[in-house]
């Protein structure tokens, strides 16, 4: 576990998929990430690669040849190499190896890493294509946030904030074996850019927003004040909580990617919202927590 702290955050890494376990305000003493309690989600902000939710029967397609994979990859699971480590930044690297391309037979180098500068983490991914083929991937964020104040007794756990044109944005929901529906995407009305969060917010899964409708997303409590904020450039976002269980955070996720569409069986190529690398090129993205209070 690595550690990264100024003199208003602190923050920690562990090296098992490169995960951000812990973001702490050194003047109040709040925790803003979710503590992996098992009774709700284990987890706290894993990286999700080379794929972003499920796929069809969990299995994709290269050059016909056919591959299984879990969700969300396994780059959540993978024991990562302390690369770098700086007062303000830390760098881990997973390379691919004869286990990895059991399951996605491509040469990569997936490095993550986080700087620290005052009150904003930024989070960085860059995909190596190692080989002398192209390479398909996504890649995308899963970090869990605890609501201020929250009671569980209330309807209103906090409030979201939505950077959206209008006052409005549409989503679609998850269906049949954890791939999207077949249904037309739904239209979410917004008071003033503002999302209440319900204890049924989350009751049918994930909001999964696509075609860069949002690119700023804050946290509010339910006064309405300024508690975090997520910004990214990533063409997909996902809003979600576990479904019935009014757990105490939320996961705000930037993707480039996102599950397969129900009865998807094309290649892994031409899937939605993938992305693809020639030989010895590098993908870099980022995305930002600024904490607000």
């Amino acid at each position: 576990m690595t550690e990264l702290k100024n003199d208003q955050l602190a923050i920690r890494i562990a090296e098992k998929g490169a995960e951000l376990i812990s973001i702490i305000n050194l003047d109040s003493g709040w925790e803003y990430m979710w503590t992996a309690d098992p009774s709700y989600w284990n987890r706290h902000s894993p990286v999700l690669f080379p794929i972003v939710g499920s796929i069809w029967d969990g299995k994709f397609r290269v050059d016909g040849s056919e591959y299984s994979m879990s969700q969300h990859g396994f780059a959540r699971d993978s024991e990562f190499e302390l690369i770098e480590k700086t007062t303000e930044s830390v760098f881990y690297r997973l390379t691919s190896n004869p286990e990895t391309k059991q399951n996605y037979p491509f040469d990569f180098i997936l490095e993550i890493g986080y700087k620290l500068s005052g009150k904003t983490i930024e989070v960085i991914w860059r995909v190596k294509n190692e080989s002398d083929r192209w390479i398909y991937f996504q890649i995308g964020a899963h970090p869990g946030f605890c609501y201020p104040g929250f009671d569980p007794s209330e309807e209103i756990k906090g409030y979201l904030l939505l950077d959206t044109k209008d006052n409005r944005f549409q989503y679609s929901l998850i269906g049949e074996k954890g791939c999207l529906s077949k249904e037309k995407p739904l239209t979410m009305e917004l008071d003033n850019h503002l999302l209440p969060v319900k204890t049924d917010s989350f009751d049918k899964d994930a909001l999964i927003i696509e075609n860069r409708q949002i690119s700023k997303v804050s946290l509010l409590d339910k006064n309405k004040s300024p508690y975090l904020t997520v910004r990214f450039d990533a063409p997909v976002l996902g809003l979600w909580s576990p479904p019935h269980k009014k757990a105490p955070f939320i996961c705000i996720e930037p993707w480039y990617g996102r599950c397969d569409s129900t009865g998807y069986q094309g290649e892994f190529k031409d899937k939605d919202w993938i992305q693809r690398l020639q030989s010895g090129a590098v993908f870099e993205a980022s995305y930002f927590i600024d904490i607000d209070c």
